[in-house]
């Protein structure tokens, strides 16, 4: 059982095969939490592409899903922000792995601090074109369809369509500084009692401070291995470096 109140933040992880490196250090990474770990916040994207269904889980995920079981299992609690490659993670993430769900963003308080939860994906008001995109992908007509199509052809189109449109995986893919959209986003959280705001998406790990609260960017999980972590009232990013 969890004898410690640490809490773990990651993000955009971008998972595809169970071969690769980030894929296999993250269920390392995953298995090191078990029993000193109340909290592990997933920031959205940790799948390269999910579409949630009552009885089924695609197999690509299956190790994932058992290292997250194992360490629910062991005393940690599991929060899911949806991102944009993983929302609608279904009744598996709330049912089975007792996972709170978050299709937006939320406040949850850690240790008497309020942290202000979000995949980042929103923190863009000029960005028009993704969200007309992002309302119709979670629509109930999406849902309509997804629900009439065999998971296996669901599956083939939605990854096909991740991979077509994933910037992250290219060889010259630079993070940029998201300090332009998550300062005055958090300034405006922070003035309605937050204390923190901690997002993903960006794939840049990086941290600052506003008038009355602060900020980081997890970063990601695809060659940075980069991950957050609040402990004794402590805030800190770090890379994980696997030892196997």
């Amino acid at each position: 059982m969890t004898t410690t109140m640490r809490h773990i933040f990651i993000a955009d992880a971008h998972l595809r095969d169970p071969a690769d490196e980030n894929y296999r250090r993250l269920v390392s990474f995953l298995n090191t939490l078990r029993g000193n770990t109340t909290t592990l916040v997933m920031l959205g994207d940790i799948f390269e592409f999910w579409a949630g269904y009552r009885h089924v889980v695609f197999a690509h995920y299956i190790p994932l899903l058992d290292a997250l079981s194992k360490l629910q299992t062991s005393g940690t609690q599991l929060i899911f922000v949806e991102g944009n490659h993983d929302f609608d993670p279904g009744p598996y993430f709330s049912d089975v792995l007792k996972c709170q769900l978050i299709p937006n963003s939320a406040e949850i308080t850690l240790d008497g601090r309020t942290f202000h939860l979000t995949h980042g994906d929103l923190l863009d008001p000029a960005d028009i074109g993704y969200r007309l995109l992002r309302r119709l992908l979670r629509s109930p007509l999406r849902r309509a369809i997804q629900s009439l199509l065999p998971p296996d052809l669901i599956w083939q189109l939605g990854y096909r369509w991740s991979l077509r449109s994933d910037r992250y995986q290219q060889p010259d893919f630079t993070p940029c500084d998201p300090r332009q959209f998550i300062e005055p986003y958090t300034r405006k959280q922070c003035s309605n009692g937050a204390d923190v705001v901690v997002s993903g998406h960006f794939h840049n790990p990086c941290r600052g401070q506003v008038p009355g609260g602060e900020w980081l960017v997890v970063g990601d999980w695809i060659t940075q291995y980069s991950y957050a972590e609040y402990s004794n009232a402590e805030l800190s990013l770090h890379t994980y470096q696997a030892t196997d």
